[in-house]
């Protein structure tokens, strides 16, 4: 198995436990909206600086 692979498994879980930590938390409204502008944010710069 590769270190990417190994990674990239790493951190779906680690989104996993943070979605259930959100959930146990009562902020996944917080954590969905945040998650949105981040990825909005991502797309604008990756357009900006292509």
């Amino acid at each position: 198995m590769s270190i990417n692979k190994i990674r990239s498994a790493l951190y779906k879980s680690v989104k996993i436990f943070g979605d259930v930590n959100a959930v146990k938390n009562g902020t996944i409204g917080k954590r969905i909206a945040r998650r949105t502008v981040g990825k909005a944010t991502n797309e604008l710069l990756r357009n900006l600086f292509k």
